[in-house]
C-alpha cells in the first residue's frame, strides 16, 4: 500500500472533463453517503520517485518540480506526496484504457520537462532500493505533518511507490461486494506489478518488499466483512465517534470504498515501471469488475479472508510463481493452483467481457506475462546481474519510465 493520501489524490471528477464518469449525485442518507458514479469507469494514481542525476538517490525536489508543470492546468493532476522525494500523478476517468494510456503519455512529456529544469529524472518502482527512510524530509502540509507526527519514524520509512486503481460503482452495496470480491484477486495484482526486489541496498528474495512496509500501520489489511452499505456507516461512526479515525484516509487497507467519489479503490500494487503497464492494470481491474458484479461468483461470509493473507504473502515473496490457496467454493479447483495458471484461467474467464480491441490487448498483455513469468521485479534484478550497481539500475529504470529505453534493452 502506498503513503497516506492527501485528500486531492485521487482521479477528479467534474462535468467539463469527464462528462461520462459520474451519474447525477443521489447520496444515500445515512453519515456516510455514497456517491453514485457510472459503474465501470476507471482511474488510476501513480506514485513516482524523483531521482538525482549524481548517484539515482532520492531528490528532495517535488515542491520545485510542480512550478515547472506545463501547461498550468496539468498541476491539478500531478501532486505532491508523503516526503519531497515522492511525486503522484493522476489520471482522469475513463472508459478505455488505450484513452488512459495518451493521457498518462500527455503527463509524463509534461513532468518529463518539468524534471529537466531541476537536473533530476522520474522513475516508477515500487522502493527506491538504497535510499534510508531518516534521510527523508517530509513534505510541508497540515496533513502530512500531522501523520508525521501520529506515526513517527513509520511516517518516513513509507517512502514507498505504489499504484492505486479507482474502478466504478452505482451504489454502497455495490462497492462493498467488489471491495470483497477484488480481494481474490489481490495475488494477481501484487505479483502482476511487483517491482520492488531490491530494500535499504539489499536484494530482499521477494519479487514486492513495498507490499510488506504497511503493516505496521493500524487499519491496514482488509475491511470488515459488513456487506450493506448501512451497516458499514454505523462501523464508520462507531470509529468516528471513538477517534479511531477522522475520515475514510484513515483506513489503509489493501482495497477500500470510496464514497465521496463513487469508487472501489485497489492498494496493493507496486508503480509498475512504464506507463503501458499501469494502464493495463488498471484495465484488468475494470475487466474483472465487469465479471464480478454481473456474474456475482462469490458469497461472503465470515470466513471470506481465510486464506488471504497467506496468498498475500506467496504474491509479494514469489511474484508469478506464488501459489494460490483456493477455498472449497470451486471444487474444479484443486487446494493450491501457481499465480500464473489462477491468472490464465481468469483471463480466459473475461474473454466475454472485453468490449473493444483495446480490452483485448490487455488480455493478451497479461496472458504474455503470465506465460513468460516476467515483470518488473524480474527486469530489474536482470539489470542489477549484467550492472553490478544499483546506481546504474536506478538510471535505467528512469530512462524506461520516462519513455527513453524499451524494456528488452538491459
Amino acid at each position: 500500500m502506498s503513503a497516506p493520501m492527501n485528500p486531492q489524490a485521487i482521479p477528479q471528477v467534474s462535468p467539463q472533463t469527464a462528462p461520462e464518469a459520474l451519474t447525477s449525485p443521489s447520496p444515500s442518507a445515512g453519515i456516510l453517503p455514497f456517491r453514485a458514479s457510472t459503474p465501470f469507469t476507471m482511474g488510476i494514481e501513480l506514485e513516482l520517485q524523483l531521482v538525482n542525476r549524481r548517484n539515482y538517490n532520492l531528490a528532495g525536489d517535488a515542491v520545485d518540480l510542480l512550478t515547472w508543470i506545463e501547461p498550468r492546468e496539468l498541476q491539478e493532476q500531478i501532486k505532491l506526496e508523503m516526503t519531497r522525494g515522492m511525486i503522484e500523478l493522476n489520471s482522469k476517468v475513463h472508459t478505455r484504457v488505450d484513452q488512459l494510456i495518451e493521457e498518462l503519455k500527455v503527463l509524463r512529456t509534461a513532468l518529463n520537462k518539468g524534471a529537466q529544469h531541476l537536473n533530476i529524472d522520474v522513475s516508477g518502482g515500487g522502493v527506491h532500493p538504497f535510499q534510508h527512510w531518516h534521510e527523508q524530509r517530509i513534505t510541508p502540509s497540515e496533513r502530512f505533518n500531522q501523520i508525521y507526527e501520529k506515526y513517527g519514524y513509520l511516517a518516513k520509512s513509507f517512502t514507498v511507490f505504489g499504484q492505486h486503481i479507482h474502478i466504478g460503482v452505482a451504489n454502497g452495496d455495490d462497492a462493498l461486494y467488489l471491495s470483497h470480491a477484488f480481494s481474490r484477486f489481490i495475488p494477481h495484482f501484487i505479483a502482476l506489478s511487483a517491482a520492488s526486489p531490491f530494500y535499504q541496498g539489499a536484494d530482499t528474495h521477494f519479487a514486492s518488499s513495498r507490499s510488506n512496509v504497511v503493516k505496521a500501520f493500524p487499519l491496514s489489511g482488509t475491511a470488515p466483512v459488513l456487506t450493506e452499505w448501512r451497516a458499514f456507516e454505523t462501523y464508520y461512526e462507531e470509529l468516528l465517534h471513538m477517534d479511531i479515525i477522522g475520515s475514510m484516509k484513515d483506513f489503509y487497507w489493501d482495497i477500500r470504498p470510496k464514497p465521496e467519489y463513487g469508487t472501489v479503490e485497489i492498494r496493493v500494487c507496486d508503480t509498475p515501471l512504464t506507463i503501458e503497464h499501469a494502464a493495463y492494470l488498471g484495465s484488468y481491474a475494470q475487466l474483472l469488475a465487469r465479471w464480478i458484479l454481473t456474474e456475482r461468483p462469490f458469497v461472503i461470509t465470515p470466513d471470506f479472508y481465510l486464506l488471504y493473507q497467506y496468498n498475500r504473502f506467496e504474491a509479494s515473496r514469489y511474484g508469478l510463481n506464488g501459489m494460490i490457496a483456493q477455498h472449497r467454493e470451486d471444487p474444479r479447483y484443486s487446494s493450491k493452483v501457481s499465480i500464473h495458471e489462477h491468472l490464465q484461467t481468469h483471463l480466459t474467464l473475461l474473454e466475454p467481457y472485453a468490449e473493444n480491441e483495446a480490452d483485448r490487448a490487455t488480455l493478451r498483455r497479461l496472458r504474455q506475462m503470465a506465460t513468460e513469468r516476467g515483470g518488473d521485479a524480474v527486469w530489474l534484478r536482470q539489470v542489477f546481474a549484467k550492472r553490478g550497481s544499483l546506481n546504474d539500475m536506478m538510471r535505467l529504470s528512469s530512462e524506461l519510465w520516462m519513455g527513453q529505453r524499451q524494456a528488452g534493452q538491459l
